[in-house]
């Protein structure tokens, strides 16, 4: 068990990256993946595992299978995505939305107010 504060101990906060990244660079991959794993530790959450989807969108591609067999958790938390384009193209990306919050995960999207990654300049969704 972890504590979010002296007073209040709570499970540990398991969330899922999940990236859309099929034409990239290694360079985009690492700087996405540290923007999930920062946003992850500002609000106190653990990043557990990152689901990446390399090839043209798949509804059910291996990837965002994965993803759901790993929501069936009981310590999975959520997903964190970098924006919503990540889960797809925007038909797709509502209704993968939509199953995702269904099995009772929370969907997390990063803002980006400020970036302080070298490279983040390259990180457009």
């Amino acid at each position: 068990m972890v504590t979010l504060t002296e007073r209040h101990p709570v499970p540990a906060l398991d969330v899922y990256g999940f990236l859309r990244l099929t034409h990239t660079t290694r360079v985009r991959r690492r700087t996405l993946s540290a923007v999930l794993d920062q946003y992850c530790r500002a609000h106190e959450l653990t990043l557990a595992a990152l689901f990446i989807e390399h090839t043209p969108v798949d509804f059910y591609s291996p990837a965002f299978v994965g993803l759901l067999d790993t929501l069936a958790l009981p310590e999975a938390y959520g997903v964190v995505v970098p924006s919503l384009n990540h889960l797809g193209p925007s038909s797709t990306a509502v209704k993968r939305a939509r199953i995702i919050r269904s099995v009772g995960a929370r969907l997390m999207q990063v803002r980006f107010p400020a970036l302080t990654f070298q490279g983040a300049d390259k990180c457009h969704s």
